[in-house]
């Protein structure tokens, strides 16, 4: 599974500040951070006031203090952004996620484009618009 930082950048990051930040509940960032091991393989980097940081750039934060810092609380579901991840597998992906019942809605069926690459969409159990696409083959 590869998202847009590979590990070896995770490194750079974190020294240059590029994240992406997810805003959710404190209660349940704990079963975001199960949900982004078990799926993605992330693992935690570092914790600290309200935000995990995780490998591949990805922080998770307190809605509570993203809401602090932009003046305005956030909407779950909005698709107003969206995670992209690639994975060799994605009918696996979709058959782990329905297999162990992990909590998640579809937003699109597992679809093959023209182009061959195979995508699904879903939501995160926070909300969070998340796309899989199969790497674009070159010729």
């Amino acid at each position: 599974m590869q998202g847009i930082f590979q590990k070896e950048n995770t490194d750079k990051a974190l020294k240059y500040g590029i994240y992406r930040h997810l805003p959710t509940y404190e209660k349940i960032i704990r079963n975001l951070v199960s949900f982004y091991k078990e799926i993605f393989g992330l693992d935690i980097i570092t914790k600290q006031e309200g935000n995990v940081i995780l490998t591949e750039g990805l922080v998770l934060q307190d809605a509570k203090v993203w809401a602090d810092v932009i003046e305005k609380s956030t909407t779950p579901y909005n698709n107003m952004t969206e995670l992209y991840f690639e994975d060799n597998d994605v009918e696996g992906l979709v058959d782990k996620l329905i297999s162990r019942n992990i909590l998640v809605e579809f937003k699109t069926e597992l679809t093959e484009l023209a182009s061959g690459q195979k995508m699904v969409r879903f939501y995160d159990p926070s909300g969070n618009l998340i796309e899989v696409r199969t790497p674009v083959k070159y010729s």
